[in-house]
């Protein structure tokens, strides 16, 4: 997934869509009633032409207006029986499509979400989203209705080129030889539609990476002005995605034309060959009657085939990208047998000389020779300059990334031997930017423990001091609380976030302090409520304030990735420089410690 899409190896053939069986196999009784329907249909499709040869040769030719009748109603029984199995075919075939694209976008999804922080850092949003929408779609078309025409196609035209045989095995010879004529120029048009089709996706994705971007920024672009640029280019993005579909469509157009062109040309030297046979007495009316209908099923699969070929290769292309999300591993899983964690947990925590460089960074130490141990119940304050490495220790103790050397222990266990969902359960995250989700204030605290009950939900927003202003929204608690929270303050956004790591009362906290750009009163709420949050756990915190640091039980002074001093407030006043200039720069102001040090 880091490479580019035009660096990205291009399918020389049909194997993406092998990834298909698998989500086929649990609804192969519904393939096999389809295929049954098929072959009736096709069977009662197939015998209308011999119908119209008796109808000929033993009625019209016999001035019989009984055998006509008789075989008129055939013809009418055939086709009754065609139409109800047709319909049948079609509607199993179209289910079986809607389930398969349905349950690969469920495993797509289920990949996505557990793949490691480095996968993310690599693969665009917008980029993913293309193929959980565009390419499953393109998917489904092959698997669903194209399915279905593939199928009748393919087995119409088998059936009408043996029926063919049996009529004039001369004229049948002649067809066979011009198969490979007809075929091989549509096998190489259509190495290009593929290569064209997995391109105008990748297109499609870049549009919407970048419309993705945009709208989560709003405020930004809009501040900035820079709605006339954006649009420029979107609109830059969509006319390059407009310019490979041109192109893709043309060479299908093309595909469609050579491949009309030389079956009709191919039927019509057939046919010519045939009137002149029944001239010589080498053939009856009928029989030539009989050709001629199953020269024109043969003719019609062949055209849905060669439609359907462009549309194979499109799906192909799709099929291929959609793989790749498929077989993508993530780097943080848990070994064969992970190791347990004791029960209860105590929250100690033991970072043992780590060195850690981010994927898009190896070049600089996000962290190095780090080594820290954190006692059960203790509060542990992190400053430091930008880029000291705070924020990494969160995201190595979470195990969002494993570190290239040294261990993390949480109660004596190594967390790279341990499942990271156990691991995760066992910590409380408060984030500098809160992230909330699209429902209601009840579900998005409910996150911190899924199977909690509504009382239990009420309890923690009691705690974080969201309970007020919760019931006084709308709906109260069932109040949906728009995209990422969106109709909330920046003060109500944070409490709901610590109701909801109150809720999951976890044993280890880590708080990214967030306070320094709220009003003075919700800062008071969000102060009060972290306080009880913290009280009876262990808790990391990066300090953005001054009574943060004076009530922690030691301070970790960082820079570069490494400690450069510990201590409490005053000790470090004393012997840490860099710690008294962040102190005089940000702690000064006692009263009124707004500015909070860079996180």
């Amino acid at each position: 997934m880091s490479k580019t899409a035009a660096e990205r190896p291009r399918s020389r053939s049909l194997k993406p869509l092998r990834a298909l069986a698998p989500f086929l196999t649990p609804y192969r009784g519904t393939l096999v009633l389809a295929l049954g329907a098929l072959l009736v249909a096709s069977g009662a499709l197939l015998a209308l032409p011999f119908a119209v040869r008796q109808l000929i040769d033993q009625g019209m030719a016999a001035n019989d207006a009984a055998t006509i009748n008789r075989y008129f109603l055939g013809f009418l029984g055939a086709a009754i029986v065609f139409g109800l199995f047709a319909a049948l075919r079609f509607y199993l075939v179209t289910w079986l499509g809607e389930r398969v694209v349905a349950d690969v976008r469920a495993a797509v999804y289920r990949r996505i979400i557990h793949m490691d922080m480095t996968f993310f850092e690599v693969t665009r949003t917008g980029e993913v989203l293309s193929r959980l929408t565009t390419d499953t779609t393109l998917v489904q078309s092959i698997s669903g209705v194209g399915l279905s025409i593939t199928l009748r196609s393919a087995l119409n035209l088998v059936g009408g080129l043996v029926l063919m045989g049996a009529t004039s095995a001369k004229l049948m010879g002649l067809i066979v030889l011009l198969i490979p004529v007809i075929m091989l120029p549509l096998f190489a048009v259509g190495r290009r539609v593929r290569k064209l089709s997995r391109e105008s996706q990748d297109r499609v994705a870049d549009s919407s990476s970048l419309a993705g971007e945009t709208l989560n920024a709003m405020q930004t672009v809009q501040a900035f002005t820079l709605e006339a640029l954006q649009s420029q280019r979107f609109s830059q993005s969509v006319e390059d995605g407009f310019a490979t579909a041109v192109r893709r469509n043309r060479i299908r157009a093309l595909l469609t034309a050579i491949g009309t062109m030389l079956v009709m040309g191919a039927i019509t030297l057939v046919l010519w060959l045939g009137a002149h046979a029944v001239l010589s007495g080498e053939m009856t009316g009928g029989q030539l009657g009989q050709f001629l209908l199953y020269a024109g099923f043969v003719m019609s699969a062949a055209a849905a085939l060669i439609e359907q070929w462009g549309e194979v290769q499109r799906a192909a292309g799709a099929m291929e990208r959609l793989a790749e999300l498929l077989e993508a591993r993530s780097a943080i899983a848990a070994p064969a047998s992970p190791a347990a964690f004791p029960v209860p947990s105590r929250g100690a925590i033991r970072f043992q000389d780590l060195r850690f460089h981010y994927p898009s960074r190896p070049d600089t130490a996000a962290l190095d020779a780090f080594t820290l141990d954190i006692q059960p119940g203790e509060t542990v304050a992190f400053v430091g300059p930008s880029g000291a490495g705070k924020s990494t220790t969160f995201q190595l103790a979470l195990r969002f990334y494993d570190p290239q050397a040294g261990h993390i222990l949480l109660d004596g266990v190594d967390i790279a031997t341990a499942d990271p969902v156990a691991l995760r359960s066992r910590i409380g995250l408060v984030p500098q930017d809160t992230v909330l989700f699209g429902t209601s204030a009840r579900e998005n605290i409910r996150y911190g423990r899924p199977d909690a009950s509504d009382a239990e939900i009420e309890a923690a927003a009691r705690a974080a001091a969201a309970d007020e202003f919760i019931r006084a929204l709308p709906q109260g608690y069932d109040t949906f609380l728009g995209e990422r929270g969106t109709r909330l303050s920046g003060g109500q956004r944070q409490r709901i976030a610590i109701a909801r790591a109150i809720l999951k009362d976890p044993p280890l906290l880590l708080l990214d302090e967030a306070t320094s750009a709220l009003d003075a009163e919700s800062e008071r709420l969000v102060q009060e409520a972290l306080e009880r949050l913290m009280a009876t756990r262990t808790t990391l915190i990066i300090a953005h304030r001054l009574s943060t640091v004076l009530k922690a039980n030691r301070i970790v002074v960082m820079d570069q990735g490494r400690i450069v001093a510990t201590g409490t407030h005053a000790e470090l006043l004393r012997s840490s420089p860099l710690y008294a200039r962040l102190a005089q720069l940000q702690f000064a102001d006692l009263a009124a410690p707004e500015g909070g040090l860079p996180g």
